[in-house]
């Protein structure tokens, strides 16, 4: 049976994880939930196993793993493939496209397969640096400003258009409109969250049900489910990396009742609250 990963199994409450990876012979086959995942190779070959087929993998490439990709990663001969890997969750990075208004990325989405990418010599060195500096910050705890810095030097490296200009010439745009994008990106604050669905129509500044139906159209959920979804993020954030009680994470994330908080949490994560954080700490190494 194929693992599948969610985010904050691995994220340690963290706006990404970061490591220096090394792969002999097959890694385990898995499945993205809701993250996506840079692969940047400096060293070795290899391929990817995909539902499609393998996937050839050499020094000097850019993978980008989407939600929804299975794979498995193969390094080859005694090297091996040697890469840094940065996930990073869907819904941030969703944001983070939409405000920079940049057409690659939803293509990136479209593509039948995981975007191989090889930019050039100057382009690849941008990149492996974006990446061996977020892997320093990691291990203390990276921000999601450094996140913002590595998408920055990723897209201005990757994405050889220029970003959709404002107004009618926009309109082949398949991404959401600048308010839906702005009010989606300060939504996670967590007095935001704990203000819920009002709040967003706030900050939107539109109709509720103009809300709906824009949020339905470009991101496939209503603003309750968009909301919670955000809430049993932050969640899961907290109780990887604090040491309140349940009952004081779920009231911070706007959850006004304990036992919804707990239903809530059990659907998306399979599992109660107290559970998973035993499963995080257990997952920590310093």
């Amino acid at each position: 049976m194929v693992t599948r990963f969610r985010f904050q199994e691995h994220a340690l409450g963290r706006p990404c994880h970061v490591a220096r990876v090394t792969i002999r012979g097959v890694s385990e086959e898995h499945l993205h939930l809701d993250y996506y995942e840079v692969m940047a190779v400096f060293a070795g070959s290899g391929a990817q196993r995909l539902a499609s087929g393998r996937q050839p993998l050499t020094a000097g490439d850019v993978v980008l793993v989407r939600p929804g990709d299975q794979h498995a990663v193969v390094g080859e001969g005694r090297a091996g493939l040697e890469f840094f890997n940065v996930a990073f969750s869907a819904r941030t990075w969703r944001t983070f496209a939409d405000l920079t208004q940049l057409a690659e990325p939803d293509r990136w989405d479209a593509a039948p397969r995981p975007p191989l990418l090889r930019p050039d010599p100057a382009g690849l060195d941008a990149v492996l640096a974006a990446c061996e500096s977020l892997a320093r910050r990691f291990p203390t705890g990276t921000t999601m400003l450094d996140l913002v810095e590595f998408w920055t030097a990723l897209t201005a490296t990757l994405c050889p258009v220029d970003p959709l200009p404002p107004g009618p010439a926009a309109t082949g745009r398949t991404g959401p409109p600048d308010w839906l994008a702005a009010a989606c990106a300060a939504m996670p604050r967590e007095e935001n969250l704990r203000a819920g669905v009002p709040r967003m129509v706030e900050l939107a500044h539109v109709s509720p049900a103009h809300l709906a139906r824009s949020l339905r159209r470009h991101y496939g959920v209503s603003p309750t489910e968009y909301v919670i979804g955000l809430r049993l993020q932050h969640a899961a954030a907290l109780l990887s990396t604090t040491d309140e009680t349940v009952t004081r994470i779920g009231l911070r994330c706007g959850f006004v009742s304990q036992s919804y908080f707990i239903r809530c949490f059990g659907r998306e994560y399979g599992t109660s609250p107290e559970r998973f954080r035993r499963a995080m700490q257990r997952k920590y190494v310093p």
